[in-house]
């Protein structure tokens, strides 16, 4: 499954909306993300979004979309 994944670059400083950043990985799940991102980034992880269906579609055709892999 593929997961949109909001973070900061910092876990230093408090999160501000406007240096929200975003990546997509594909995982198994939810906690796999997780571990993924706490084991691989110094990313804050604010929030892990699923993508399928329209949404996913809509994802690769209008934003900036290429797979993280770790």
């Amino acid at each position: 499954m593929i997961f949109k994944v909001y973070y900061q670059e910092s876990k230093e400083r408090n999160p501000k909306r406007e240096q929200t950043l975003s990546l997509y990985v594909e995982a198994e799940n939810v906690e796999a993300v997780h571990t993924l991102m706490r084991d691989n980034t110094p990313y804050n992880v604010e929030y892990i979004q699923a993508l399928d269906g329209n949404h996913l579609a809509y994802e690769k055709e209008n934003a900036d979309f290429k797979l993280t892999e770790f």
